[in-house]
């Protein structure tokens, strides 16, 4: 009732932003109907001999293919040894319904995945909690969002209705996303049902954005709270086509507010953007460690049955912080730190406090510009309730185990560019206590490859 209600509102709110006056101007592809970087302007004719893509964009209709590839190796350690090959081919259309039939102010917006692989690094090879490769997925071919946004308040603020992700504008920080291991965090990823709508699940909801001020910006959204629904497997297993379009679960509202400095390209101080925001989820959750009967979970004598409990919160903040920025550089160049810090209930939550943090140097190669080096830690600490259970599974039973502390990963990576929109990217990845289980540190090392068309 609560999604359903959410929804209500904001469709609302939507037909209220139809009747609001003429809007700013968007930024969007060159005249060509090319996203920059693209691959498309270092070939002939920009790969569009005949002008179809630049007509196409003249009536407001654009497009972007990004293919993801991925080799990579578990070398030690972990469940077992050996190499996975999988790939992400992204399509992307994005349409001006202005230019293409008088409807002010108004934007349709659709992509999907259709991905393939060998196998899956993270679960089939190293059976750890944190992201090791962002792209792994279930092969299928997969819808993910698809939108209308509408924007009103002379461009300050805008509304999206449809198919969403809460990934795509919530909880992530900018200056880490050349990481493989840069996703929806652990902490919503393995506490939230199906994870949450996070690549590359997504489902039905509303996202209203407003600027505040040029520098402040706050984003609300709704979200149907599970978007695979009853799963025995993975969840993306369970909604494998991206189509289940499920309205009825309870919801999951978020909020996050985004403060930003010197992130123009005249600007000559050290660019800064600072992310607070939350999530609370209306279901009801299995208490980790405690049984519907008073008992404890791992008593054999107990029911063995959760006890419920209404909710769930977190909270959740993110620094960018650039720290040296050469002469003419932009906000995203010179060399960077970045810091995720979250924190939830210990009581029903796998995952109870996640951090973040790494160094990016960026643009300090005068022959290579656009190349990138850095490098970053994930840091997933597992809850109270988690390592009592444990500690109640060995007491109780008389069996030897592991008592869950924390997973904590290591990436060191390089982004080439071979041409722009064409990158090679050598990775190698560190896995301490893969799921918490000590004597399986793993090392990953593999290479992507990205080319955006």
């Amino acid at each position: 009732m609560a999604a359903r209600a959410g929804l209500t509102v904001a469709g609302c709110v939507f037909l209220t932003g139809l009747a609001t006056g003429p809007l700013a101007a968007q930024d969007g592809p060159d005249l060509n109907g090319i996203t920059a970087p693209s691959i498309a302007t270092s070939l002939p004719y920009n790969a569009d001999p005949g002008g179809v893509r630049r007509r196409l964009s003249e009536s407001g209709v654009t497009y972007n293919l990004i293919y993801t590839h991925d080799v990579l190796s578990n070398l030690a350690g972990g469940s077992r040894r050996g190499t996975v090959d999988q790939g992400k081919l992204e399509g992307q259309l994005t349409v001006d319904l202005e230019k293409l039939a008088g409807w002010r102010d108004l934007t349709f917006f659709a992509n999907g995945f259709l991905t393939h692989n060998s196998g899956r690094i993270r679960r089939d090879y190293v059976e750890g909690l944190n992201t090791i490769a962002a792209i792994e997925a279930a092969p299928s071919a997969r819808l993910s969002e698809l939108w209308l946004e509408r924007k009103f308040m002379n461009g300050a603020a805008s509304l999206r209705i449809g198919q969403l992700t809460a990934d795509s504008e919530f909880f992530f920080s900018d200056i880490s996303s050349m990481f493989l291991q840069t996703d929806w965090p652990t902490i919503a990823a393995a506490n939230l049902p199906g994870g949450a709508p996070a690549y590359p699940l997504s489902t039905p909801g509303a996202r209203l954005k407003v600027d505040l001020t040029p520098q402040a910006t706050l984003l609300l959204a709704a979200f149907n709270g599970d978007p695979a629904g009853p799963c025995a497997g993975d969840p993306d297993t369970c909604n494998r086509h991206g189509l289940n379009f499920r309205l009825r679960d309870p919801a999951l509202l978020m909020a996050e507010v985004q403060f930003r400095t010197n992130q123009g390209k005249d600007d000559t101080g050290l660019a800064r953007t600072l992310k607070l925001g939350g999530w609370h989820h209306l279901g009801e959750f299995d208490d980790l460690r405690r049984a519907n009967d008073g008992t404890l979970l791992a008593d054999p004598a107990g029911s063995g049955v959760p006890l419920r409990r209404r909710g769930d919160s977190g909270i959740y903040g993110i620094v960018d912080q650039q720290i040296w920025r050469p002469r003419g550089a932009g906000a995203d160049e010179g060399v960077s730190l970045f810091g995720l810090a979250a924190v939830t209930s210990s009581d029903r939550n796998l995952v109870d406090m996640q951090l973040n943090g790494g160094i990016v140097f960026a643009g300090l190669v005068p022959q290579r510009p656009n190349d990138r080096f850095g490098a970053s830690v994930v840091y997933s600490r597992f809850s109270a309730a988690s390592r009592a259970f444990d500690r109640d599974l060995i007491a109780l039973t008389g069996l030897p185990g592991d008592v869950r502390e924390y997973e904590a990963n290591l990436e060191i990576s390089y982004v080439a560019q071979i041409v722009p929109g064409w990158t090679v990217q050598p990775d190698f990845q560190y896995v301490w206590r893969p799921n918490g289980i000590t004597g399986r540190d793993a090392r990953i090392f593999g290479v992507r490859s990205i080319v955006r068309f």
